[in-house]
């Protein structure tokens, strides 16, 4: 049974959730239609959890097959939602006005304009330069005369010229669907100039699509040598650490018996078989949309072989779709491999299986504990249970997918929520991860290396795309807050509550 804590918590989940969905609600009405579609989206992403939890507070239990079919509808949805706001957007475009020029009177950028500008231009380890620290030399004049030759009436219509660094930003009306008028634009520089400058098409603080042209001199550089024989080091350590988790896993300590590399071989495969799916499936994608991604510097980690790695694009990202498509395949390959190898694990666990692990294993984790529960049956009431060493390497395999999947700077998750959102909720969501985990440092150590990791590592957004007005469509927005749900899912421990009722431990 539920305690008069836990049952107050659900009441506050709830609560909170429904005056989300009323503040959202007040604040779409004015937009009439639109704003009421995009209001309805959000109640059909929360729906499902929101009745889940609130049968489940009732003693009421959903099995698995409901839960997706919820999912999977839910999903569907949205998506049809998604469809019907784009359609009525596009016919709100078609009954518009031109939008009448600006004139020169317009006042000087604004501070946060300037801030959001400078981002463009960053040192190779990602910090932002200080303007106010060096010396750009400005476009050439006849540069400059050629790259304004490249706008028009029917792609961009720029009514003001401001110099910036070693380039210009161009204010104007946009005149078009943006992918479509940056293909334009980007493909006439390119007949005017060649490959000396790129054109960024931005918005603006005022809501206003800006064209950015800076000189490609200024594109993400490859990796140095010393660089990648960083990622080389950082690779050995990685599969000594690998070793010494599977030694652990198996009740000994690699580094001190080496000789026993062979038991814990079988783990060390397992082990990178995720961690190496995850990165192809990065580099796949990555040459698909025709840009570069950096070898990976793998993080080494005692407890379980590795906390995955980092990379960075070496390459300018071209859309948001890109950005997405390249951040979200290294997490889906793993989360997919790593969730098979633990669901095969738990249907060959049987008494006399390798491992003996207490049922605290599974209260650890949400997923684990529910899909354990789903499988194994009355095994996991008992205080050591029978598991076969799939099902560990599964866990494992999740929890780093989890880890990169915080929505934290460049990591894969704020890579996703950056190119699904945009850079203001991104950079938001960071400092939001990061207070989390700065919080959740005081009981788990581990926290605190991950909050260090993302301060000194990757707190600063990845740069902005090439087209960073054009959006990705809904079906990619719903596996984005898929991925972050079965992130949160696997990382949050069961509440002893609902451990109780699931018969986990007895």
């Amino acid at each position: 049974m539920y305690t008069t804590s836990e049952n107050t918590t659900t009441i506050i989940v709830a609560l909170i959730a429904l005056g989300i969905l009323g503040w959202g609600y007040y604040r779409a009405k004015p937009y009439g239609k639109t704003g009421i579609l995009a209001w309805l989206q959000s109640v059909v992403l929360m729906a499902p959890w929101l009745l889940f939890f609130a049968l489940f507070a009732a003693g009421i239990y959903l099995n698995l097959v409901l839960i997706i079919f919820l999912l999977i509808a839910c999903t569907g949805l949205y998506i049809y939602l998604g469809k019907q706001l784009r359609i009525i957007a596009a016919q709100e475009a078609e009954n518009k006005p031109d939008i009448s020029p600006i004139t020169n009177s317009l006042q000087e950028s604004s501070s946060e304009e300037k801030t959001q500008l400078e981002n463009l231009d960053k040192t190779e380890n990602g910090e932002q330069k200080k303007a106010e620290t060096v010396e750009f030399i400005p476009i050439p004049t006849e540069d400059l005369q050629k790259v304004k030759d490249i706008f028009g009436v029917d792609t961009f219509f720029a009514t003001e010229t401001i110099p910036y660094q070693e380039g210009a930003i161009f204010k104007g009306n946009l005149r078009g669907e943006a992918e479509t008028v940056h293909g334009k634009l980007s493909a006439t520089l390119t007949e005017k100039l060649g490959d000396r400058y790129r054109l960024f098409l931005l918005e603006g603080p005022e809501a206003k699509p800006v064209v950015i042209i800076l000189p490609s001199k200024n594109d993400p550089k490859s990796a140095t040598t010393s660089q990648k024989i960083l990622a080389v080091i950082l690779l050995i350590m990685t599969i000594a650490t690998s070793f010494e988790a599977g030694g652990l896993l198996l009740g000994f300590d690699f580094f001190n018996q080496p000789m026993r590399y062979q038991e814990a071989l079988p783990v060390v495969i397992g082990l990178w078989i995720v961690l190496g799916g995850h990165e192809i499936a990065h580099q796949v994608l990555a040459k698909r949309h025709n840009v570069r991604f950096s070898w990976p510097f793998f993080l080494p980690a005692w407890q379980i072989g590795s906390f995955g790695s980092v990379n960075r694009f070496e390459s300018l990202i071209p859309s948001r779709k890109v950005l997405f498509d390249v951040a979200f395949a290294g997490p889906a390959a793993g989360g997919i491999i790593s969730l098979a190898m633990l669901l095969g694990g738990l249907l060959l666990s049987q008494e006399g299986s390798l491992f003996q692990m207490p049922s605290e294993f599974f209260k650890a984790s949400v997923l684990v504990g529910t899909l354990a529960r789903a499988i194994l049956g009355p095994a996991v009431h008992q205080n050591i249970v029978d598991v076969h060493p799939l099902a560990i390497i599964g866990w494992l395999g999740l929890v780093i997918t989890a880890i990169n999947l915080m929505p934290a700077g460049q990591l894969d998750g704020g890579r996703i929520v950056q190119a699904v959102y945009g850079r203001r909720v991104a950079g938001r969501a960071t400092l939001f991860t990061f207070i989390v985990l700065a919080i959740a440092s005081l009981v788990n150590p581990l926290a605190l290396y991950w909050a260090v990791i993302i301060l000194v590592l990757q707190r600063n957004l990845e740069r902005p795309c090439l087209n960073e007005l054009t959006e990705p469509d809904d079906a990619r927005a719903a596996l984005c807050l898929l991925a972050l749900f079965l992130a949160i899912a696997t990382l949050f421990p069961l509440t002893p509550g609902l451990a109780g009722k699931l018969g986990i431990g007895g």
